[in-house]
């Protein structure tokens, strides 16, 4: 029989709590249907969590779990050794910090195993040492966190990333087109096109595929000189342009500019340009544990007490009330689940 037809792959699925549901079904749902078009199993999984009980994900649906850690970092000896193992992680990845997890990953990869993640796993990796150098992907509201805990990565909003043996997906259904590429991989178009056809999917989408929508359809602007400001912008958060730069940049003059913007944001572009940075500042302080005061510089911001002046009245709170109720609603949400 044809060696490609009798391929197989092990995955090991590591469940972090709070894990987000649709990349986690997503992937094995996508190996399921390959299965089923192959008419074997070429794919097996296993999930497995720090001490093999159920794992609960973030919408409070519990997993059990077929192994814990030890009897996977006994699996690496023997016959039972996976090909590839996945974090999947979700919402307050940042509080997940585990020794023994961070050795398992780095074991299993210098073993030769695939290691990746999806949604917010790229973190747990990342806290092994795993992605220092390598390419990633991780979920848009988490990166500016991200890349500032872990600068030593190269992180990237693209829907995933493929790097040295390394997979990491930004969630969502990016976890789809993720195993449409390692489908693809192991036995080739042909399948991932009926794989598509099962799932309903129109077309296979690349891994520097945007995460978001387009500026254009986000925003609902259409300008493309007031487009390619709010880019320019965007790229410099931490260091703000001036409205001179940011003129010489667009080949307009300041007038032009701020009409621009009065016309089709209903506010001036230094306004604009605040509002983007606190939003930014919004999401380190509830996806991350960095000290008001650096949050503050990755924002562009000269001082604490400024930067909370200016978080305040956007806000009507300040940037400690905004993380004191972050961890007040998660810690609710955990209580409610464990009940």
């Amino acid at each position: 029989m044809n060696k490609m037809l009798t391929k197989k792959r092990s995955l090991v699925f590591f469940m972090v709590p709070q894990f987000t549901m649709l990349p986690f079904s997503a992937a094995i749902d996508t190996l399921r249907i390959a299965n089923r078009m192959l008419g074997y199993q070429a794919y097996t999984w296993r999930l497995t969590s720090v001490d093999g009980n159920k794992v609960y994900s973030s919408c409070g649906i519990g997993v059990e779990a077929n192994s814990s850690l030890a009897e996977e970092r006994r699996h690496l000896g023997g016959e039972n050794r996976p090909n590839m193992v996945l974090v999947c992680s979700g919402i307050d990845v940042e509080d997940f910090n585990n020794k023994s997890v961070n050795a398992w990953l780095r074991e299993s990869y210098n073993r030769g195993v695939a290691v990746g993640s999806l949604c917010t796993g790229a973190h747990v990796l990342a806290q092994a040492g795993l992605l220092n150098g390598k390419r990633c992907a991780i979920h848009w509201e988490n990166l500016p966190g991200f890349s500032e805990a872990f600068p030593q990565a190269e992180v990237y909003a693209d829907l995933y990333e493929v790097d040295s043996n390394l997979y990491t997906c930004a969630g969502g259904t990016a976890s789809l087109d993720m195993m449409l590429n390692l489908i693809g991989q192991d036995f080739g178009e042909a399948l991932v096109n009926r794989v598509c056809e099962q799932h309903l999917t129109d077309r296979v989408r690349s891994p520097h595929d945007r995460q978001r929508l387009p500026l254009r359809a986000r925003l609902g602007v259409q300008n493309p000189k007031v487009l390619s400001i709010i880019e320019l912008m965007e790229g410099n958060l931490a260091e703000p342009l001036s409205l001179l730069e940011i003129a010489d940049g667009a080949g307009l003059s300041r007038r032009q500019i701020e009409r621009l913007f009065r016309q089709e944001m209903g506010r001036s572009p230094a306004r604009y340009y605040l509002e983007i940075r606190l939003d930014r500042a919004r999401h380190l302080l509830v996806q991350s544990s960095m000290p008001v005061v650096e949050v503050a510089v990755a924002c562009g911001f000269v001082s604490a007490s400024h930067f909370s002046k200016c978080y305040r009245e956007l806000y009507n709170r300040s940037p400690q009330q905004e993380r004191a109720e972050r961890k007040l609603t998660m810690a609710t949400a955990r209580q409610a689940i464990a009940a």
